[in-house]
């Protein structure tokens, strides 16, 4: 039973000190007070070049920055920290958008000697969160994706995506898509609680369906795999996933870096506070006695009986509902480069 203090409709319920903050200063607004906020800003680049060695992709982009679905264990929180917010209500309410993103696409694409990898949109903040439907940032960039013939892998927790079909579906013939749609839970009380703002479990499996049905290779990503809260669900979400229409999936344990561990020890505790410890405890019974984990590969692995049980139930799942399917690659063959732009002009 959640605690009578629970903010409903968000997932960080304060905010927490930025860690690289000398001075902390603690406005008189109530959390759920708080309006969310849409600042423009000015980025140099809109593509990123990913350097961890334990991830399979080369580039991402990322056309907002901090991300309204309020998902309470996000990985991507500290990072507004860089920008003098904090990774707790600050992380929803204050979003920082890049309206520059498609001119800066373009310029990428127009580099001289660029060879094409597919791009990953996105990989720290959710593109299709709820102000894509007014700006359309996304769909600008996937409008050049589709024009200059560019791979382009997308993840996101909202059926918003069904939005751009008609960009989705041509470039699907073309295997220049595949979409990812994160599924951490298909219970509707947690997920209402753990990302408010995000799509419900039955729409992002409707999604599923009209992706596939359109040929949209789609894969799932069950994120972050959470014991004692999301873990028995697993094979579930699985076994509906594939029925839906999904190639394939991904898992992830979930680890609570830096700051993001205050939001999620205040958001469990307040949500779910008759099993709060034992969720906690039996993280760092995956995490070596602590919530976190940066080492690369291994914050993957995690360690231990609970975390070697996932991993069993996950491989039990692939067997069971995913024999036979396969996610196709995407290709770079088709990329048109300066050709797209001289087209324009006709």
């Amino acid at each position: 039973m959640e605690d009578q203090n629970f903010i409903k409709g968000q997932g960080a319920q304060q905010n927490v000190i930025n860690r690289f903050d000398r001075y902390t200063f603690e406005p008189d607004d109530h959390p759920d007070t708080v309006k969310t906020s849409f600042t423009e800003i000015f980025p140099k680049t809109i593509v990123n070049k990913v350097k961890s060695p334990d991830l399979s992709f080369e580039y991402s982009m990322n056309p907002y920055q901090g991300c309204e679905h309020g998902c309470s264990y996000c990985f991507a929180r500290p990072t507004h920290e860089f920008w003098g917010f904090s990774a707790g209500v600050d992380f929803e309410r204050k979003i920082m958008v890049k309206k520059s993103a498609p001119d800066l696409l373009e310029k990428f694409f127009q580099k001289k000697g660029y060879i094409p990898q597919t791009i990953l949109m996105s990989g720290n903040t959710d593109c299709y969160q709820p102000i894509e439907r007014q700006l359309q940032i996304t769909r600008k960039l996937l409008e050049l994706c589709r024009d200059y013939r560019h791979p382009v892998s997308i993840i996101t927790k909202n059926a918003l995506v069904l939005r751009d079909l008609d960009i989705l579906k041509p470039m699907a013939e073309q295997n220049l898509v595949r979409v990812s749609l994160s599924i951490p839970t298909l219970n509707e009380d947690i997920r209402r609680t753990m990302e408010p703002r995000t799509s419900s479990a039955r729409n992002k499996l409707k999604a599923i369906e009209i992706l596939s049905e359109n040929g949209i290779p789609v894969n799932v990503m069950v994120a972050p795999v959470i014991p004692g809260l999301t873990s028995d669900e697993s094979l579930s979400i699985l076994k509906s996933v594939s029925d839906a229409g999904a190639l394939s999936f991904g898992y992830v344990l979930v680890r609570l870096n830096d700051t993001v561990e205050p939001v999620f020890v205040k958001w469990i505790e307040t949500a779910f506070p008759d099993r709060a410890q034992k969720v906690l405890n039996l993280i760092r019974s995956m995490r070596g006695g602590n919530l976190g984990e940066k080492r690369f590969f291994e914050r993957y692995q995690g360690q231990g009986n609970i975390a070697d049980m996932i991993h069993q139930t996950f491989a039990l799942g692939n067997k069971k509902f995913f024999a036979g399917k396969k996610m196709p690659a995407l290709s770079t063959e088709h990329f048109t480069g300066t050709k797209a732009r001289q087209l324009k002009l006709f």
